[in-house]
């Protein structure tokens, strides 16, 4: 395993509703739900993480100034990689996408003024990639243990999602990913290779 902690998060758009969040810090795995950044800010410190991957667009297409801002600019490259390679997803100006695009931004900002590296990851990408169905909760449960990582069938979505984006930026620090890289904007996505 690593000697860094590292962190998945699968941000809700709203605090209201639920995130799911998992750690891998020393060989020792924990995951749970937290609502408010100041629940993650704060599990980032215990475990002294030093690299997190967010689900959730940190960068705005290029052209675009604001996501409030009307334009034409509705795709990032990195998206639209994302579509080239068949990968459904919802456009970053699409009503909710909006809200959390801002809440992504800005966790991200808070995250780096500690120190930490951040991540944009999508779990429908790595999913798609591994080949496991993005809602079986059975077949990701087998591909989690099939790579070491905790694979509780009481599980929620939100958490396994943030098990896969953990297990997506595990597999980077390995140099095992492949990612939707444009100029204003990456999504790190596990290696084809991986399945």
């Amino acid at each position: 395993m690593l000697s860094r902690s590292l962190m998945g998060i699968d941000l809700a758009g709203s605090e209201r509703r639920r995130t799911g969040w998992a750690i891998l810090s020393h060989k020792i795995f924990e995951f749970g739900v937290a609502h408010k950044d100041e629940e993650l800010l704060a599990l980032a410190k215990k475990y002294k993480v030093k690299e997190a991957i967010i689900d959730a667009p940190l960068t705005l297409p290029k052209g675009r100034k604001s996501i409030e801002e009307r334009s034409r600019h509705h795709f990032r490259e990195c998206d639209l990689l994302l579509r080239k390679e068949g990968i459904r997803f919802f456009p970053i100006t699409l009503g909710p996408m909006r809200m959390l695009t801002k809440r992504g931004m800005a966790l991200k900002k808070k995250f780096e003024q500690l120190g930490i590296k951040v991540f944009e990851g999508f779990p429908g990408a790595s999913y798609d990639r591994f080949g496991v169905p993005r809602k079986d909760k059975m077949a990701i449960c087998r591909l989690l243990k099939r790579f070491g990582f905790p694979s509780p069938a009481s599980a929620t979505q939100d958490e396994l999602d943030a098990l896969i984006l953990l297990l997506t930026l595990f597999l980077k620090t390995k140099k095992l990913n492949c990612d939707f890289a444009g100029r204003d904007g990456r999504i790190v996505a596990p290696a084809p290779i991986c399945k």
